[in-house]
């Protein structure tokens, strides 16, 4: 299921990807040949019998009603078929050449004229649950393309082309949708959206996905008749007293292997033995609930782990400490989906778990330090970039070290917390405590080849755990220890935190801008982070005593992310004015002065965003101090150009918008432009900004190394035409005073920005004047990095000064994710 993309703050770490609520599955049976069903060799032999009936990708995505994914079969024959042994398998829509397929295993039978309705993952949204499922699953399917198989036997599919997927004879059924490579026929099934799944017209399968299925309103139906509705909920478990005949007895290590993927993928396992180090009682849309256990005794390949998750689905009966035998179907779990090029999680699942005896020692923690960890990040990927089948090389790179010990016992010392503590009890610790650290005590990020290797997230197993409200420089003292797992959203590692250090508070002070002097004008960014009139007043009430207190209420403030007066309600508003009578309110009651303001209103969601919010860019100024020069014909959709030679040049509109057709400008918020006058008459033109966001990009601890940004591409192109707007401000007067600002969602070293700045000849970019050690305005992932700016032409750098204020990126409590910046212009 694809994730929406809405401007949330990226310090949720982008929940709009979609997430796993799974169910209690089915236990297996047995490895049995589908009774009855003929296997064809091709696609030209259609099926009489079986076939998949419907697919949904959609479920908890942005406007869905359904919760979850599915896949849906039927019957069109009159016997029944025994679906043990079988699996539906998806293959995104358009693989590469290793790009692999995610299995769920099927059991019970579907009957003569009859349906089985197959659960998938969930996403974030939806207010439905699935009628009782058959089978459940945890394939994370797009909503919009992709290719689902029902297959004959356990193994995954290799085919990743249409004719090599018609030739093998396991495949009984196969539907392609969307723009899917792989399908049957003509074309894949049309219209597969968030609210829209594709079903077959008539279970007459003529083997062409086009002409075979349409898209409509999804409808599951279940083998009991149950369709559609709120009638969902955990399927009884039926027990597995003994594991099925041709399961393997295993290991661990056998069982995790010498690469990221398991050997064992999709295989019965039993005797696997352990100590539990680890148990997960409770569940959130993030977590699941399980146990952690590890062999005692491990062999001598430093690449295969000795650990690994059991997904139970309900509340573990086994304790920390207990030895137990685990029987059960080994499974690879993609958080967020195969699709974004996150890394997959090892777990057995449908397990049967018996307890030896108790209260055995833990196995020794490994110890994660600046020694132990490898300095270089990760290998090279294959073609496809990816590094999912790679021999782990562990004591090489970081990312190897890291999978070698998924599972297991692990311990950090002594460390400083680099990221502070979210709403999920959650944050994130440095294990390298010289390595790129900040004056403040983060660790700053310099470039994309040195991602800070000794990064590590740190969360309660349990959302009940206590946990401390960390600020970054703080620390936990003493030894914080557990199993070392794979975050459902960061996409990294991930300690679960069994015993937690002692947090010690090193005071850490909210930021205030210099004292600026009288005759100077001062000039602001900062991003509020989606402010619409329904956030609470105390929101409201923190943001002007920023402006007033921590910015010292600059002349002029470029504001991002403005929200229009219904928020995210999308009812087709787009004026904002409560939002900013509220906000400039809240400044006058902070002891600041009272702003006036000046915004295009977008057309409605077209500027991206969270959806019916409408975010923009807003000038507040104070005219006391600066004047704004208003020239009439701005409007959502009218271009801002430049007029007049020298000292006489103007924009034509003020405020306007660079180029707001372009397509760079797709689901984008366009640039806002103003003109100003000092008190002394000095013309100051000001361009607030809010580029393309960063959505979309694969993660840095991804199986895609070096991971793909996208979204630089459409960033590069909203950066040449600003660029080409400064240029002809530069031409109408060279000697003109000319401040681009705002969040640009994106790096001082990145392409986006030396495109804008034209590599410094046009634009200085003031961030890359502080010390590296102070180049940051948020803090992600442990990384505290650059996303907002503030930059001068060659006439404005020799009269300039320049603050960034920390007052939130580093901080537990914080009202916005951003930093906001205060540029001082001399006389």
């Amino acid at each position: 299921m694809s994730n929406s993309s809405a401007e949330t703050p990226r310090r949720a770490r982008h929940r709009a990807t979609s997430l796993r609520k799974r169910l209690i599955p089915l236990a297996i049976t047995g490895s049995v040949v589908l009774a009855g069903v003929g296997v064809h060799s091709a696609f030209a032999t259609p099926s009489a019998d079986a076939v998949i009936s419907e697919v949904y990708g959609g479920g908890g995505n942005s406007g869905a009603t359904l919760t979850n994914d599915f896949i849906e079969l039927a019957n069109a024959g009159s016997g029944s078929l025994d679906l043990s042994g079988y699996t539906v398998q998806y293959l995104s829509g358009n693989p590469g050449p290793t790009t692999k397929w995610q299995a769920t295993r099927l059991t019970g039978s579907l009957a003569g004229n009859g349906r089985y309705l197959i659960q998938e993952a969930a996403g974030t949204g939806g207010t439905t649950a699935l009628p009782t499922p058959d089978a459940t699953g945890n394939i994370n399917m797009s909503g919009t393309t992709g290719t689902v198989a029902l297959v004959q036997g356990t193994d995954l599919l290799t085919c990743v082309t249409k004719a090599d997927c018609a030739a093998d004879p396991r495949i009984k059924d196969l539907v392609g949708f969307g723009t899917a490579v792989v399908h049957e026929g003509s074309g894949p099934a049309a219209g597969a959206s968030n609210t829209a799944s594709v079903a077959r017209k008539t279970l007459v399968d003529t083997d062409d996905n086009a002409a075979d299925f349409a898209a409509g309103d999804p409808t599951p139906e279940n083998s009991g008749g149950e369709a559609g509705g709120p009638g969902g909920g955990d399927p009884s478990p039926t027990p597995t007293p003994t594991p099925p005949a041709d399961a393997i007895s295993a290991k661990i290590h056998d069982i995790q292997g010498t690469t990221r993927r398991s050997p064992l993928a999709t295989k019965d396992v039993k005797d696997v033995t352990g100590i539990v180090t680890g148990v997960r009682t409770t569940s959130t849309s993030s977590t699941s609930k399980g146990f952690w256990m590890q062999d005692p005794n491990p062999d001598n390949d430093p690449r295969t782990s000795e650990g690994i998750f059991v997904y139970t689905s309900s509340t573990p009966t086994v304790k920390v400490g207990d030895s137990v035998t685990v029987s059960g179907v080994v499974s690879e779990y993609y958080p967020g989906g195969y699709d974004g090029g996150i890394q997959s999680i090892t777990e057995i699942i449908k397990p049967t778990v018996t307890v030896l005896n108790s209260g055995n020692p833990l196995p020794a923690p490994v110890v994660l330090d600046k020694n132990s960890i490898p300095a270089a990040w990760s290998p090279k990927g294959d073609s496809n970039g990816s590094i999912e089948y790679l021999d782990l090389e562990p004591t090489k790179y970081a990312l190897d070290f890291y999978e070698s010990l998924e599972g297991m016992n692990v311990q950090v010392s002594d460390v400083r917390v680099v990221d502070a503590t979210d709403a999920y009890h959650e944050l994130w610790v440095t294990a390298d405590p010289t390595h790129n650290k900040t004056k403040r005590g983060g660790v700053y990020y310099p470039g994309y080849d040195d991602p800070n290797v000794a990064r590590l997230m740190v969360q309660a197993i349990n959302t009940t755990d206590p946990f401390p409200m960390a600020n970054v420089g703080d620390e936990l003292t003493g030894v914080t220890e557990g199993p070392l797992d794979y975050s459902q959203f960061a996409g990294t590692y991930i300690l679960e935190a069994r015993k937690l250090g002692t947090h010690k508070d090193n005071g850490l002070k909210p930021g205030v801008a210099s004292q600026p002097k009288s005759n100077e004008v001062t000039i602001g960014t900062y991003n509020v982070q989606n402010l619409a009139p329904s956030d609470s007043q105390a929101k409201f009430d923190r943001l002007g005593h920023n402006l007033v207190t921590n910015l010292r209420a600059p002349a002029i403030v470029g504001v991002e992310e403005i929200q229009d007066n219904s928020g995210a309600v999308d009812d087709g508003t787009v004026d904002p004015d409560k939002t900013l009578a509220k906000l400039t309110d809240a400044i006058v009651a902070a002891g600041g002065p009272r702003y006036e303001y000046r915004q295009i209103n977008p057309v409605n969601n077209k500027d991206g965003g969270q959806p019916g919010g409408n975010i923009r860019t807003v000038f507040l100024f104070d005219p006391k101090r600066v004047s704004f020069v208003d020239r009439p014909g701005g409007d959502s959709l009218t271009a801002v150009d430049v007029a007049g030679k020298g000292k006489d040049a103007h924009l034509t509109v003020s405020p306007g918008r660079i180029d707001p057709t372009n397509e760079a400008w797709n689901s984008s918020r366009k640039p806002l432009v103003g003109e100003f006058l000092s008190k002394t008459g000095k013309k100051i033109f000001v361009i607030a900004n809010h580029f393309n966001s960063k959505g979309g990009d694969q993660n840095i601890a991804g199986r895609i190394q070096e991971p793909v940004r996208s979204s630089e591409i459409q960033r590069n192109k909203q950066a040449t035409l600003e660029n080409a707007f400064v240029k002809k401000l530069e031409a109408a007067d060279p000697k003109a005073l000319i401040v681009s600002l705002g969040d640009f969602n994106d790096y001082q070293f990145s392409s986006a920005m030396k495109t804008l700045t034209g590599d410094g000849k046009q634009l200085t970019d003031m961030m890359n004047t502080l010390p590296v050690d102070e180049r940051y305005s948020y803090v992600f992932q442990g990384n505290s990095q650059v996303l907002d700016h503030m930059m001068v032409n060659p006439s404005m750098l020799n009269s300039v000064t320049y603050d960034v204020v920390h007052i939130n990126s580093e901080f537990a409590d914080q009202v916005s994710d951003h930093d906001p910046q205060v540029l001082r212009v001399k006389p």
